[in-house]
Protein backbone atom coordinates (compact mmCIF):
# COMPACT_ATOMS: atom_id res chain seq x y z
CA UNK A 1 0.00 0.00 0.00
CA UNK A 2 1.74 3.19 -1.17
CA UNK A 3 -1.10 5.71 -0.85
CA UNK A 4 -0.95 8.27 1.94
CA UNK A 5 -3.27 10.78 3.56
CA UNK A 6 -2.65 14.17 1.98
CA UNK A 7 -5.41 16.54 3.07
CA UNK A 8 -8.18 16.83 5.67
CA UNK A 9 -10.94 19.44 5.38
CA UNK A 10 -13.85 20.19 7.71
CA UNK A 11 -17.16 21.77 6.70
CA UNK A 12 -20.14 22.96 8.71
CA UNK A 13 -23.56 21.81 7.49
CA UNK A 14 -26.59 23.91 8.44
CA UNK A 15 -30.01 22.81 7.23
CA UNK A 16 -33.06 24.91 8.22
CA UNK A 17 -36.09 23.21 9.71
CA UNK A 18 -39.58 24.47 10.53
CA UNK A 19 -39.97 22.60 13.82
CA UNK A 20 -37.04 22.13 16.22
CA UNK A 21 -35.68 18.67 16.90
CA UNK A 22 -38.04 16.57 19.08
CA UNK A 23 -40.97 18.94 18.52
CA UNK A 24 -42.29 22.48 19.00
CA UNK A 25 -40.98 24.75 21.74
CA UNK A 26 -42.57 24.27 25.13
CA UNK A 27 -43.86 26.87 27.55
CA UNK A 28 -41.15 29.33 28.53
CA UNK A 29 -38.66 28.07 25.93
CA UNK A 30 -37.11 30.83 23.84
CA UNK A 31 -34.57 30.94 21.02
CA UNK A 32 -31.51 33.04 21.90
CA UNK A 33 -29.46 35.33 19.68
CA UNK A 34 -27.21 32.46 18.52
CA UNK A 35 -30.11 30.25 17.45
CA UNK A 36 -30.11 27.93 20.47
CA UNK A 37 -32.77 27.12 23.03
CA UNK A 38 -32.84 25.03 26.20
CA UNK A 39 -35.45 22.33 26.73
CA UNK A 40 -36.66 23.04 30.25
CA UNK A 41 -37.69 19.42 30.77
CA UNK A 42 -34.20 17.94 30.36
CA UNK A 43 -32.06 21.10 30.73
CA UNK A 44 -30.30 20.44 27.42
CA UNK A 45 -29.35 22.98 24.75
CA UNK A 46 -30.41 22.42 21.14
CA UNK A 47 -30.02 24.37 17.89
CA UNK A 48 -33.11 25.29 15.92
CA UNK A 49 -31.53 23.89 12.74
CA UNK A 50 -30.04 20.57 11.72
CA UNK A 51 -26.31 21.02 12.01
CA UNK A 52 -23.32 18.70 11.73
CA UNK A 53 -19.65 18.75 10.75
CA UNK A 54 -18.56 16.87 7.62
CA UNK A 55 -14.96 15.87 6.99
CA UNK A 56 -13.33 15.17 3.63
CA UNK A 57 -10.05 13.23 3.64
CA UNK A 58 -8.08 13.01 0.39
CA UNK A 59 -5.10 10.75 -0.32
CA UNK A 60 -2.15 11.62 -2.53
CA UNK A 61 -3.61 9.29 -5.20
CA UNK A 62 -6.88 11.24 -5.15
CA UNK A 63 -9.06 8.81 -3.19
CA UNK A 64 -11.66 10.74 -1.20
CA UNK A 65 -13.29 9.56 2.03
CA UNK A 66 -16.20 11.22 3.81
CA UNK A 67 -16.90 11.38 7.53
CA UNK A 68 -19.34 13.22 9.76
CA UNK A 69 -19.90 14.08 13.40
CA UNK A 70 -22.13 16.22 15.56
CA UNK A 71 -22.03 19.98 15.12
CA UNK A 72 -25.07 20.82 17.20
CA UNK A 73 -23.21 23.30 19.39
CA UNK A 74 -20.07 25.33 18.62
CA UNK A 75 -19.16 23.40 15.43
CA UNK A 76 -16.12 25.64 14.92
CA UNK A 77 -14.50 23.78 17.81
CA UNK A 78 -14.51 20.59 15.74
CA UNK A 79 -12.81 22.42 12.89
CA UNK A 80 -10.11 23.77 15.20
CA UNK A 81 -9.34 20.33 16.60
CA UNK A 82 -9.03 18.90 13.08
CA UNK A 83 -6.87 21.72 11.71
CA UNK A 84 -4.66 22.32 14.75
CA UNK A 85 -4.23 18.84 16.24
CA UNK A 86 -5.49 16.01 14.06
CA UNK A 87 -4.36 16.96 10.54
CA UNK A 88 -0.64 17.38 11.39
CA UNK A 89 -0.57 13.91 13.00
CA UNK A 90 -2.60 12.09 10.35
CA UNK A 91 -1.18 13.67 7.20
CA UNK A 92 1.30 11.38 5.48
CA UNK A 93 0.02 8.26 7.25
CA UNK A 94 -1.37 5.09 5.68
CA UNK A 95 -5.20 5.22 5.70
CA UNK A 96 -5.32 1.45 6.28
CA UNK A 97 -3.80 2.05 9.72
CA UNK A 98 -7.18 3.44 10.74
CA UNK A 99 -7.38 1.78 14.18
CA UNK A 100 -3.76 2.67 14.92
CA UNK A 101 -4.49 6.28 13.99
CA UNK A 102 -7.52 6.34 16.31
CA UNK A 103 -5.33 5.16 19.19
CA UNK A 104 -2.59 7.67 18.37
CA UNK A 105 -5.12 10.50 18.33
CA UNK A 106 -6.73 9.36 21.57
CA UNK A 107 -3.37 9.13 23.30
CA UNK A 108 -2.18 12.65 22.52
CA UNK A 109 -4.91 14.29 24.64
CA UNK A 110 -5.87 11.63 27.15
CA UNK A 111 -4.03 13.53 29.91
CA UNK A 112 -5.01 16.97 28.65
CA UNK A 113 -8.61 16.79 29.78
CA UNK A 114 -10.10 15.46 26.56
CA UNK A 115 -11.25 11.94 27.33
CA UNK A 116 -14.53 12.70 25.58
CA UNK A 117 -16.58 15.45 24.04
CA UNK A 118 -15.69 17.63 21.09
CA UNK A 119 -12.21 16.24 20.51
CA UNK A 120 -13.35 12.65 20.13
CA UNK A 121 -16.25 13.80 17.96
CA UNK A 122 -13.63 15.23 15.61
CA UNK A 123 -11.67 11.96 15.74
CA UNK A 124 -14.89 10.04 14.99
CA UNK A 125 -15.47 12.01 11.79
CA UNK A 126 -11.92 11.39 10.59
CA UNK A 127 -12.17 7.72 11.54
CA UNK A 128 -15.31 7.29 9.40
CA UNK A 129 -13.61 9.01 6.46
CA UNK A 130 -10.57 6.72 6.73
CA UNK A 131 -12.76 3.61 6.75
CA UNK A 132 -14.51 5.04 3.67
CA UNK A 133 -11.13 5.36 1.95
CA UNK A 134 -10.18 1.79 2.90
CA UNK A 135 -13.39 0.47 1.40
CA UNK A 136 -13.01 2.52 -1.76
CA UNK A 137 -9.44 1.35 -2.31
CA UNK A 138 -10.42 -2.26 -1.62
CA UNK A 139 -13.51 -1.96 -3.81
CA UNK A 140 -15.69 -3.31 -0.98
CA UNK A 141 -18.41 -1.94 1.30
CA UNK A 142 -17.11 -1.28 4.81
CA UNK A 143 -19.22 -4.09 6.29
CA UNK A 144 -17.07 -6.59 4.38
CA UNK A 145 -13.95 -5.14 6.05
CA UNK A 146 -15.56 -5.47 9.50
CA UNK A 147 -16.00 -9.21 9.36
CA UNK A 148 -18.76 -9.70 6.84
CA UNK A 149 -22.37 -8.96 5.99
CA UNK A 150 -24.69 -10.62 8.52
CA UNK A 151 -27.87 -8.99 7.19
CA UNK A 152 -29.01 -7.24 4.01
CA UNK A 153 -31.71 -5.16 5.66
CA UNK A 154 -31.87 -3.68 9.17
CA UNK A 155 -35.19 -3.39 11.04
CA UNK A 156 -35.89 0.23 12.00
CA UNK A 157 -37.87 1.77 14.81
CA UNK A 158 -39.66 5.10 14.54
CA UNK A 159 -37.95 7.67 16.76
CA UNK A 160 -40.02 10.63 17.85
CA UNK A 161 -43.46 11.87 16.96
CA UNK A 162 -42.71 15.61 16.67
CA UNK A 163 -46.26 16.94 16.52
CA UNK A 164 -47.94 19.56 18.69
CA UNK A 165 -50.93 17.53 19.91
CA UNK A 166 -51.48 13.99 21.11
CA UNK A 167 -54.03 13.31 18.38
CA UNK A 168 -51.49 14.35 15.77
CA UNK A 169 -48.79 12.16 17.33
CA UNK A 170 -51.07 9.13 17.36
CA UNK A 171 -52.05 9.79 13.74
CA UNK A 172 -48.38 10.00 12.74
CA UNK A 173 -47.62 6.71 14.49
CA UNK A 174 -50.54 5.03 12.71
CA UNK A 175 -49.25 6.42 9.41
CA UNK A 176 -45.92 4.68 9.97
CA UNK A 177 -47.62 1.51 11.21
CA UNK A 178 -49.55 1.38 7.95
CA UNK A 179 -46.18 1.48 6.16
CA UNK A 180 -44.93 -1.59 8.00
CA UNK A 181 -43.15 -0.14 11.04
CA UNK A 182 -43.79 -2.00 14.29
CA UNK A 183 -41.64 -0.19 16.90
CA UNK A 184 -42.02 3.39 18.16
CA UNK A 185 -40.05 5.52 20.63
CA UNK A 186 -41.40 8.69 22.20
CA UNK A 187 -39.43 11.53 23.80
CA UNK A 188 -40.31 12.23 27.43
CA UNK A 189 -38.84 15.73 27.13
CA UNK A 190 -41.73 16.80 24.87
CA UNK A 191 -44.52 14.55 26.14
CA UNK A 192 -46.71 17.50 27.06
CA UNK A 193 -49.79 15.36 27.75
CA UNK A 194 -47.90 13.04 30.10
CA UNK A 195 -46.23 9.73 29.35
CA UNK A 196 -49.00 7.59 30.81
CA UNK A 197 -51.63 9.20 28.62
CA UNK A 198 -49.44 9.22 25.51
CA UNK A 199 -48.38 5.59 25.85
CA UNK A 200 -51.98 4.57 26.54
CA UNK A 201 -53.19 6.32 23.39
CA UNK A 202 -50.44 4.75 21.30
CA UNK A 203 -51.06 1.27 22.68
CA UNK A 204 -54.78 1.57 21.94
CA UNK A 205 -54.13 2.83 18.41
CA UNK A 206 -51.27 0.48 17.49
CA UNK A 207 -52.37 -2.70 19.22
CA UNK A 208 -50.67 -5.18 21.55
CA UNK A 209 -47.98 -6.30 19.09
CA UNK A 210 -46.38 -2.87 18.64
CA UNK A 211 -43.15 -2.22 20.52
CA UNK A 212 -43.26 1.01 22.55
CA UNK A 213 -40.16 2.67 24.02
CA UNK A 214 -39.49 5.88 25.96
CA UNK A 215 -36.41 8.09 25.81
CA UNK A 216 -36.18 9.85 29.20
CA UNK A 217 -33.34 12.16 28.11
CA UNK A 218 -31.52 11.91 31.46
CA UNK A 219 -34.35 13.80 33.23
CA UNK A 220 -34.63 11.96 36.55
CA UNK A 221 -32.87 10.93 39.71
CA UNK A 222 -32.58 7.21 40.34
CA UNK A 223 -35.56 6.94 42.69
CA UNK A 224 -37.92 8.95 40.55
CA UNK A 225 -36.80 7.13 37.39
CA UNK A 226 -37.39 3.69 38.86
CA UNK A 227 -40.79 4.66 40.24
CA UNK A 228 -41.89 6.21 36.94
CA UNK A 229 -40.77 3.27 34.82
CA UNK A 230 -42.54 0.81 37.13
CA UNK A 231 -45.73 2.86 36.74
CA UNK A 232 -45.41 2.82 32.95
CA UNK A 233 -44.71 -0.89 32.70
CA UNK A 234 -48.42 -1.59 32.35
CA UNK A 235 -47.96 -0.35 28.76
CA UNK A 236 -45.45 -3.17 28.12
CA UNK A 237 -42.36 -1.10 27.32
CA UNK A 238 -39.75 -2.66 25.04
CA UNK A 239 -37.06 -0.48 26.67
CA UNK A 240 -36.53 2.67 28.71
CA UNK A 241 -33.69 4.87 27.48
CA UNK A 242 -31.38 7.20 29.41
CA UNK A 243 -33.44 7.45 32.63
CA UNK A 244 -30.74 9.19 34.73
CA UNK A 245 -27.83 11.59 34.19
CA UNK A 246 -25.10 10.10 31.98
CA UNK A 247 -22.43 10.20 34.69
CA UNK A 248 -24.59 8.43 37.28
CA UNK A 249 -23.45 4.84 36.72
CA UNK A 250 -24.60 3.67 40.15
CA UNK A 251 -27.98 5.32 39.60
CA UNK A 252 -28.37 3.62 36.23
CA UNK A 253 -27.58 0.27 37.83
CA UNK A 254 -30.10 0.99 40.60
CA UNK A 255 -32.83 1.64 38.02
CA UNK A 256 -31.92 -1.50 36.09
CA UNK A 257 -32.27 -3.60 39.25
CA UNK A 258 -35.54 -1.93 40.24
CA UNK A 259 -37.61 -2.45 37.09
CA UNK A 260 -38.48 -5.27 34.72
CA UNK A 261 -38.21 -3.06 31.60
CA UNK A 262 -34.84 -3.36 29.80
CA UNK A 263 -32.71 -0.22 30.30
CA UNK A 264 -30.93 1.23 27.27
CA UNK A 265 -28.10 3.76 27.14
CA UNK A 266 -25.03 4.76 25.18
CA UNK A 267 -25.76 7.62 22.79
CA UNK A 268 -23.37 9.99 24.59
CA UNK A 269 -20.46 7.50 24.77
CA UNK A 270 -17.34 8.14 22.72
CA UNK A 271 -15.28 5.03 23.47
CA UNK A 272 -15.39 1.50 24.79
CA UNK A 273 -14.00 2.96 28.01
CA UNK A 274 -17.37 4.66 28.54
CA UNK A 275 -19.20 1.40 27.97
CA UNK A 276 -17.06 -0.88 30.14
CA UNK A 277 -17.98 0.33 33.66
CA UNK A 278 -21.69 0.47 32.82
CA UNK A 279 -21.72 -3.06 31.43
CA UNK A 280 -19.64 -4.36 34.32
CA UNK A 281 -22.09 -2.76 36.78
CA UNK A 282 -25.03 -4.48 35.09
CA UNK A 283 -26.52 -1.03 34.52
CA UNK A 284 -28.03 -1.65 31.08
CA UNK A 285 -29.63 -4.38 29.00
CA UNK A 286 -29.35 -2.66 25.60
CA UNK A 287 -26.31 -0.83 24.20
CA UNK A 288 -26.91 2.23 21.99
CA UNK A 289 -23.69 3.53 20.40
CA UNK A 290 -24.01 6.66 18.27
CA UNK A 291 -21.78 6.61 15.19
CA UNK A 292 -21.50 10.41 15.16
CA UNK A 293 -19.70 10.22 18.52
CA UNK A 294 -17.79 6.95 18.23
CA UNK A 295 -16.65 6.58 14.66
CA UNK A 296 -16.52 3.07 13.22
CA UNK A 297 -13.52 1.84 15.21
CA UNK A 298 -15.06 2.48 18.63
CA UNK A 299 -18.60 1.63 17.49
CA UNK A 300 -17.41 -1.88 16.70
CA UNK A 301 -15.42 -2.21 19.93
CA UNK A 302 -18.48 -1.18 21.96
CA UNK A 303 -20.68 -3.65 20.09
CA UNK A 304 -18.12 -6.42 20.59
CA UNK A 305 -17.98 -5.68 24.32
CA UNK A 306 -21.78 -5.77 24.42
CA UNK A 307 -21.66 -9.16 22.73
CA UNK A 308 -19.19 -10.42 25.32
CA UNK A 309 -21.76 -9.45 27.97
CA UNK A 310 -24.53 -11.17 25.94
CA UNK A 311 -26.27 -7.84 25.31
CA UNK A 312 -27.82 -6.62 22.04
CA UNK A 313 -26.77 -3.47 20.23
CA UNK A 314 -29.52 -1.11 19.05
CA UNK A 315 -27.69 1.88 17.53
CA UNK A 316 -28.69 5.45 18.18
CA UNK A 317 -28.92 7.80 15.20
CA UNK A 318 -29.71 11.49 15.22
CA UNK A 319 -28.97 14.81 13.51
CA UNK A 320 -26.76 14.61 10.42
CA UNK A 321 -26.79 14.62 6.64
CA UNK A 322 -26.79 10.82 6.45
CA UNK A 323 -23.02 10.24 6.18
CA UNK A 324 -22.59 8.94 9.71
CA UNK A 325 -25.93 7.15 9.38
CA UNK A 326 -24.49 5.29 6.36
CA UNK A 327 -21.47 4.41 8.50
CA UNK A 328 -23.79 3.15 11.24
CA UNK A 329 -25.67 0.95 8.79
CA UNK A 330 -22.42 -0.45 7.40
CA UNK A 331 -21.19 -1.36 10.89
CA UNK A 332 -24.62 -2.61 11.99
CA UNK A 333 -24.70 -5.09 9.12
CA UNK A 334 -21.61 -6.78 10.58
CA UNK A 335 -22.77 -7.05 14.23
CA UNK A 336 -24.09 -10.40 15.45
CA UNK A 337 -26.86 -9.33 17.87
CA UNK A 338 -28.57 -6.25 16.45
CA UNK A 339 -32.38 -6.39 16.66
CA UNK A 340 -33.07 -2.96 15.12
CA UNK A 341 -31.72 0.54 14.45
CA UNK A 342 -33.09 3.99 15.25
CA UNK A 343 -34.87 5.85 12.43
CA UNK A 344 -35.06 9.62 12.91
CA UNK A 345 -37.62 10.13 10.17
CA UNK A 346 -37.95 13.92 10.64
CA UNK A 347 -34.24 14.25 9.84
CA UNK A 348 -33.45 11.33 7.56
CA UNK A 349 -36.33 11.78 5.15
CA UNK A 350 -35.29 15.39 4.39
CA UNK A 351 -31.53 15.15 4.53
CA UNK A 352 -31.05 11.85 2.71
CA UNK A 353 -31.85 13.65 -0.51
CA UNK A 354 -28.53 15.51 -0.16
CA UNK A 355 -26.54 12.31 -0.66
CA UNK A 356 -26.05 9.92 -3.53
CA UNK A 357 -26.40 6.23 -2.74
CA UNK A 358 -28.35 6.33 0.55
CA UNK A 359 -31.42 4.06 0.21
CA UNK A 360 -34.76 4.97 1.73
CA UNK A 361 -35.94 3.51 5.01
CA UNK A 362 -39.28 1.94 4.17
CA UNK A 363 -41.58 -0.95 5.04
CA UNK A 364 -40.06 -1.06 8.50
CA UNK A 365 -36.42 -1.48 7.54
CA UNK A 366 -33.30 0.15 6.18
CA UNK A 367 -31.73 -1.22 3.05
CA UNK A 368 -27.94 -1.11 2.95
CA UNK A 369 -25.96 1.32 0.80
CA UNK A 370 -24.29 -0.41 -2.13
CA UNK A 371 -20.89 0.31 -3.60
CA UNK A 372 -17.46 0.53 -1.98
CA UNK A 373 -16.70 2.26 1.30
CA UNK A 374 -19.68 3.95 2.87
CA UNK A 375 -21.57 3.58 -0.39
CA UNK A 376 -22.67 7.22 -0.23
CA UNK A 377 -21.25 10.59 -1.25
CA UNK A 378 -22.48 14.19 -1.26
CA UNK A 379 -24.83 15.04 -4.11
CA UNK A 380 -25.25 18.30 -5.97
CA UNK A 381 -27.67 19.84 -3.44
CA UNK A 382 -25.38 18.99 -0.52
CA UNK A 383 -23.17 22.00 -1.18
CA UNK A 384 -26.04 24.45 -0.76
CA UNK A 385 -25.81 23.92 3.01
CA UNK A 386 -22.03 23.84 3.42
CA UNK A 387 -19.47 26.35 4.62
CA UNK A 388 -15.83 25.87 5.55
CA UNK A 389 -14.83 26.08 9.22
Amino acid sequence: MDDRIERIEAFMVTIPRDTPYLGPLGAGEEINARGYFVRKSNRTIYPTQDRSVVVRVTTKNGVVGWGETYGLTAPQVIGTFIEDLIAPIVTGRDPFDVAVLWEDLYDILRVRGYGGGFYLDAVAAVDIALWDICGRIAGLPIRKLLGGERRRTIPAYISGLPCATLDERVALAKHFADQGFTAFKIAAAVSWDGLDRELGALREALGPEAQLMVDFHWMHGRGDAAQLIRRLERHDLAFAEAPVKPEDVAGLAHVARSVTTPIAAGEEWRTVHDAEPRLTAGAIAIVQPEMGHTGITQFMRIAQLAGAHHLPTIPHATIGTGIFLAASLQASAAILDLPMHEYQHSIFDRNAALLEGLPACEAGAYRLPQGPGLGVAPGENFWRYIEAI
